[in-house]
């Protein structure tokens, strides 16, 4: 493959321009410190997000080179369709819900990190069991932008996809370790205004292309393939609502998504940053969708591709970049190679930084070193950047599908997270032991009932289901299933639990978690966090004395 020269300096110049804005960031937390710890300044920006930069770094960090890509995969893909590219309205939706029920009481408590709660009202065990998936769910997102960015270059560019990873993962890490959130939030807002402007420009272009046919015939009639609106079969239905709602609902189960909220300077303003991030992140998907389209209705034998096609090739997750290359000018693709980086770069360094909170916070501060200093934590949190982006940069040599690391990232999130963190946030009931059992029987129920994504065979198989390619598909939707037991059984363990001891049922000195003598924790006065409820060794959340000044 031949090195596209002005390509390779378009992304450089990139870099550089997204490097000297990390750099710029980084000055302005150290001078923006004013009560809070450093540690607080790169996690949080110290709460002063405000609602103009919030509105664009929570789109930027959903708007990613996943969802980008991803869009465009399903739209093209002959066993898909427009119907199956999903996550323009799952996302939507999620903005919505998180921003109507989560945003507020998250920041009007003032957590530092999702684990917060988990931490406050249950202690070291819970703490550890939630952190360990929402960091698994972090690595898949890492490795889903750097996918995207390594499929990007070494389509149009011709640089090698391993050495597209490892650079693109090097330069996120560089200014994510510069300047923490602000870094991330002032890029943010570069990366979007790219993401819009380069996509659009590269739109017109493909459209007015003579090769593909008209997309408003295809997306009815059969031509190259099947019509690109896609259909729903009856067998698919469980599978398709299932998806919808792991990925719509599962990202509110995300750090990323809630340290948005949590460094925004208010509740309201946490709330407007959501619907406002709810509208723009359907606006962004249309580009996406419409080079989609217009690769499903191109003969790419009349290419310079030839045949066979993408999805022959198993090129589909790429098939953006190859329209791109096919269908626009070169002097045109070079603005969508700026659009698909600024979508990957802004997700990227949001995970990154997401992983380095909850690991510096909920482990390494409360759990593993108490007495650490500020200055012991920022190194921590510099370490734990570069090991997430090497574990995602690592994960990219595994699989090439960006929806695959998408959904299982999602999966996470839906099935193990959220049911706990409604239950702890909205539920006066759960405790550690509904928590634990809750926990441990989803995770096994999930485990049981198969991934077809990752090869795994289900155990349990509910009936109704049918084989297809070798694979049984379930006839439910087995991953809201698995999300609703776990509400129920957290709720009814708890319950449980608390009623045997509280009435003396089973002895007192079997209540490991202390849960006959504890209350549901309150919030002292505004301005404070929930007091804790198990905390036995006396732990406190990371900053908790500069949180409740600030």
């Amino acid at each position: 493959m031949v090195l596209n020269i002005p390509g390779l300096i378009a992304m450089l110049g990139f870099y550089a321009a997204i490097l000297a804005t990390g750099i710029w960031a980084s000055k302005k937390s150290k001078a923006k410190k004013t009560t809070g710890t450093m540690t607080e300044v790169a996690l949080l920006g110290e709460r002063s997000i405000n609602l103009a930069v919030g509105i664009f770094t929570m789109t930027a960090s959903w708007v990613g080179g996943g969802y980008i890509l991803g869009t465009a995969e399903a739209v093209y893909s002959p066993n898909k369709g427009l119907i199956w590219a999903q996550m323009p309205l799952q996302y939507a939706v999620s903005f919505i819900v998180g921003g109507l029920f989560f945003a507020k009481p998250m920041r009007e408590r003032k957590y530092v990190t999702l684990i917060d709660p988990f931490q406050i009202r249950y202690g070291k065990i819970m703490t550890v069991l939630i952190v360990i998936p929402a960091l698994v769910g972090d690595m898949f997102c890492l490795a889903c932008s750097l996918t995207a960015l390594g499929g990007t270059f070494s389509t149009i560019i011709g640089l090698q996809h391993g050495y597209s990873v490892m650079i693109s993962g090097a330069v996120a890490i560089i200014y994510t370790l510069l300047g923490g959130l602000y870094s991330v939030a002032y890029t943010d807002v570069i990366q979007l205004i790219l993401i819009f402007i380069g996509l659009w420009l590269c739109v017109p272009f493909i459209l007015l292309n003579p090769i593909p046919l008209d997309i408003s015939i295809t997306a009815f009639n059969h031509t190259y393939q099947p019509p690109w609106l896609g259909q729903l079969k009856t067998r698919d239905i469980s599978f398709w609502l299932d998806e919808w709602l792991t990925i719509g609902l599962g990202a509110l189960s995300f750090q990323s998504f809630q340290q948005r909220n949590l460094s925004s300077v208010s509740p309201a303003t946490a709330q407007i940053t959501c619907f406002a991030a709810a509208v723009l992140s359907v606006i962004l998907s249309i580009p996406s969708t419409l080079i989609g389209a217009v690769a499903a209705s191109t003969d790419w034998n009349h290419t310079g591709y030839g045949i066979p096609s993408p999805y022959e090739r198993k090129e589909a997750p790429i098939i953006l970049p190859l329209t791109l290359e096919n269908l626009a000018p070169s002097y045109v693709s070079i603005f969508g190679i700026g659009a698909i980086t600024a979508a990957a770069m802004s997700s990227l360094d949001s995970y990154l930084l997401s992983s380095a909170s909850m690991f510096t916070s909920n482990l390494y501060k409360n759990i593993i070193r108490k007495k650490a200093s500020d200055k012991e934590l920022q190194l921590v949190i510099r370490i734990t950047v570069v090991v997430a982006g090497l574990i995602g940069i690592a994960l990219t040599f595994i699989d090439n599908s960006i929806i695959f690391f998408w959904i299982l990232s999602s999966d996470m999130a839906y099935c193990v997270i959220l049911p706990q963190l409604i239950c702890v946030l909205f539920s006066d009931i759960s405790n550690n032991y509904g928590a634990v059992v809750g926990f441990v029987l989803s995770l096994l129920l999930r485990l049981l009932s198969g991934e077809p994504l990752i090869g795994l065979p289900p155990v349990i198989c509910f009936p109704g289901g049918e084989i297809f390619d070798d694979v049984y598909i379930q006839p439910v939707p087995v991953r809201t299933i698995v999300a609703l037991f776990s509400l129920v059984c957290i709720l009814l363990v708890s319950y449980i639990f608390a009623y045997l001891f509280r009435h003396e049922i089973l002895p007192k000195r079997w209540d490991v978690f202390g849960v006959a003598k504890v209350t549901i924790p309150t919030l002292d006065n505004q301005n404070s966090i929930p007091t804790s409820l198990n905390d036995a060794d006396g732990e406190s959340l990371m900053m908790s004395s500069d949180v409740t000044k600030s």
